[in-house]
């Protein structure tokens, strides 16, 4: 079933609708998940959950939807984005992979551990924001890796908000903050924490492995991790 959130653009005299596509965060409708991977292949780029925060996922090889996910939330073009995939497989084709990186997925994924490395030369630069990085995650989420799956492509999840602005937990909060900015929503429930994924670098050789960000898994349980191996 799907629902639509209605509003008035008053100068231009036209209704924008946002799409509101609901779908069980627990048994996904085959039909829904198929319906926004259509989407997402199309180029739209759409709101979704994950296992943190509201993201947005557009298609990472289509360049004009990849520029739209800028647009929309106000990002600085010098920030790469990350991306939701389905098995480490995928991310060998994404990327190149040192050792940390198997032992990190072995352990935290599925899960909200986000690991930057060394992007392979088929992603495109716009991506990576020109670092040649790029950050990976399987999420621990039915809805995400279940588009992801349908879709046969990895898909973006920078968090569905504004720039600087609060991360969004739910479909409605992400209608309130892009309003007409975005299209399509799925709407999946309120997210399942309020705390962001952690985010691990590998891609300096030195120093093997850094912290970017403390979020969903505590920053000791990292360097335990390490620590033993």
């Amino acid at each position: 079933m799907l629902s639509f959130a209605i509003s008035a653009d008053l100068t231009e005299g036209t209704v924008v609708r946002a799409e509101i596509v609901k779908i069980n965060s627990e048994k996904p409708e085959t039909s829904l998940i198929r319906y926004a991977a259509e989407q997402i292949r199309s180029g739209q780029v759409l709101g979704m959950p994950t296992d943190t925060f509201y993201g947005l996922a557009a298609d990472p090889f289509n360049l004009r939807a990849v520029d739209r996910v800028y647009e929309i939330k106000s990002r600085s073009r010098h920030k790469p984005l990350s991306l939701l995939i389905e098995s480490v497989d995928q991310a060998e084709e994404l990327a190149r992979l040192p050792q940390e990186f198997h032992a990190l997925a072995r352990r935290f994924w599925p899960g909200p551990l986000t690991i930057i490395v060394r992007a392979a030369s088929r992603l495109p630069l716009k991506v990576t924001a020109n670092t040649g990085n790029v950050a990976l995650r399987i999420p621990n989420s039915k809805i995400p890796l279940a588009v992801v799956q349908a879709a046969g492509i990895p898909i973006t999840a920078t968090s569905a908000n504004l720039s600087g602005a609060s991360e969004c937990t739910t479909a409605e909060a992400v209608r309130d903050q892009l309003q007409d900015r975005i299209s399509i929503i799925v709407d999946g429930g309120t997210s399942p924490r309020e705390v962001a994924s952690t985010i691990v670098d590998l891609t300096d050789e030195e120093a093997r492995w850094r912290i970017m960000r403390e979020g969903a898994i505590p920053a000791h349980e990292i360097s335990e991790f390490f620590a033993q191996g």
